[in-house]
């Protein structure tokens, strides 16, 4: 079994989400490299944009790795991938939606006493049916993570679902939110949905990174490439770590890992990272 043996009930899990913006693309701009340095142990991917085949291999099936890719049906679009340094011991493409699962957008798999998935969620645009189509993706994923939070409670599980959710939860989550407020992203039935998610008696989750950090803006994990957005600092918070209370209560670091220039960058996104500590139940 390739790299180290990895648990939540280990001492120590980290978890990576981010959106690559095309991974044969990022591959040529740094991603293999960052790949090589990061600590992860489990990573998260979404818009991957590509067909198996079409990968290279440094991406692909990278040493000290086990991979599962979900590409959309549509070529060229979506995409979702979950590296995990052990083998997982379920793997689930999609969750059971008619429209759905062939697009690209979730893959989860089952690591002892954990489960980890990969969501891209889809942007939307107000006044289109690129914007009917995410609300009821929205819809149909609510009930899932009811009943994935139920099922893995039953059998001793926690769960964490990562990626990019295209939604800025409040305020904080985004610089220019005045300028945003009947855009797609911070809309305020968009807003509703994910204080659902996160409502104790609805989805039940835990929004990891506010958690740890809360009353301050950001930090931002997306940058437009348009104008210095990323020299300003101009970002949205749409990538989220969203978890199961027990493993959320066990997270004792979150940053983004934010590139050092706008040169570095290999993605419009940036690496999310949480570390999770196993405490005494």
């Amino acid at each position: 079994m390739p790299g180290r043996a990895v648990s939540y009930r280990a001492l120590v899990l980290t978890v990576t989400s981010v959106n690559v913006n095309g991974l044969r693309a990022a591959a040529k701009k740094g991603f293999v490299e960052w790949l090589a340095g990061t600590s992860a142990d489990v990573l998260c991917l979404q818009e991957v944009r590509a067909e198996v085949k079409q990968l290279p291999e440094s991406v692909r099936e990278p040493g000290g790795w086990h991979v599962v890719h979900a590409p959309a049906a549509a070529k060229g679009r979506a995409g979702v991938s979950l590296y995990t340094r052990r083998e997982p011991d379920r793997v689930q493409v999609g969750f059971g939606s008619a429209e759905f699962d062939g697009s690209g957008r979730y893959v989860e798999v089952d690591l002892p006493g954990v489960t980890v998935a990969s969501l891209y969620l889809p942007s939307g645009d107000v006044g289109t049916e690129r914007q009917d189509e995410k609300l009821r993706f929205m819809g149909e994923f609510l009930a899932h993570l009811k009943g994935l939070r139920e099922r893995a409670a039953g059998e001793g599980r926690e769960v964490v679902v990562c990626g990019d959710w295209n939604i800025a939860h409040e305020k904080a989550d985004l610089k220019n939110w005045r300028g945003n407020t009947k855009n797609s992203g911070f809309l305020p039935e968009e807003r509703e949905w994910l204080s659902r998610v996160l409502e104790p008696g609805e989805g039940g989750y835990v929004d990891v990174v506010r958690a740890l950090h809360p009353g301050v803006d950001g930090p931002y994990s997306w940058w437009s490439y348009r104008g210095r957005a990323f020299d300003n600092d101009t970002g949205w918070r749409i990538d989220y770590q969203m978890a199961t209370p027990g493993l959320a209560a066990r997270a004792v670091k979150a940053y983004v890992e934010r590139a050092a220039t706008h040169a570095e960058r290999w993605s419009d996104h940036a690496p999310v990272t949480v570390v999770y500590e196993h405490g005494a139940s």
